[in-house]
């Protein structure tokens, strides 16, 4: 089936920036709609940005004007660059993908609803 594998974390200052990567293996119909989702220890997952099979995009408040999804020339490759860091955007990072269209392709929907999650990656950024 479908596998998501995310790359790309590590430990920054805040400040920096940062690129993840996810590819994923396989193809299934269920996939209009992609995102990145991040849990700090302690807290709930939440979701960071999404883009739908049109490419477009929606973001979190608390990212919005720093962090980017786009998806690379192969569809199945999904990105998130992340610039002007904060200690508060540590977490594990997961990408995930869902939906059979890409008409509700937005964070609380796909958070519910995505069919494929990858194992994630650890962002660290410390002040």
């Amino acid at each position: 089936q479908v596998q998501l594998v995310e790359s790309g974390g590590g430990s920054m200052q805040a400040g920096g920036s940062l690129k993840l990567s996810c590819v994923a293996s396989g193809y299934s119909d269920n996939m209009h709609c992609m995102g990145w989702f991040r849990q700090a220890p302690g807290k709930e997952r939440e979701g960071v940005a999404v883009i739908d099979s049109g490419g477009s995009a929606s973001y979190a408040d608390s990212v919005k004007g720093r962090f980017t999804i786009s998806k690379g020339n192969a569809e199945n490759t999904l990105y998130l660059q992340m610039n002007s860091l904060k200690p508060e955007d540590t977490g594990m990072y997961y990408c995930a993908a869902g939906l059979a269209s890409p008409d509700y392709c937005y964070i609380d929907i796909l958070i519910q609803n995505a069919n494929y999650w990858g194992q994630g990656t650890q962002v660290t950024v410390s002040s």
